[in-house]
């Protein structure tokens, strides 16, 4: 394995994981009054660009990471879309 994927797979893992949490509490809440609209739509739009990025370099880490860290992040943000704050 090479030494870039040896960082970019713990880096991929941490950073991903990090986003269940949110994505959790969302999604049990309901609760989204404390998530801007603007910054997670943003974010989202920059993971799918991250995620496009590591497709077009063949980057086994970027490419997870950033699959799973999209679909966390739709999550939250269609659920502050369609949900109306508490």
């Amino acid at each position: 394995m090479e030494i870039s994927n040896l960082i970019g797979y713990p880096a991929a893992i941490l950073t991903t994981v990090a986003f269940v949490p949110q994505a959790w509490q969302s999604w049990k809440t309901r609760d989204l009054s404390g998530i801007s609209l603007p910054m997670y739509a943003l974010f989202t739009l920059g993971v799918a660009l991250w995620l496009g990025y590591g497709i077009e370099i063949g980057s086994p880490p970027v490419i997870a990471a950033n699959a799973v860290t999209l679909l966390l992040a739709s999550l939250v943000l269609w659920l502050k879309i369609t949900t109306k704050d508490l």
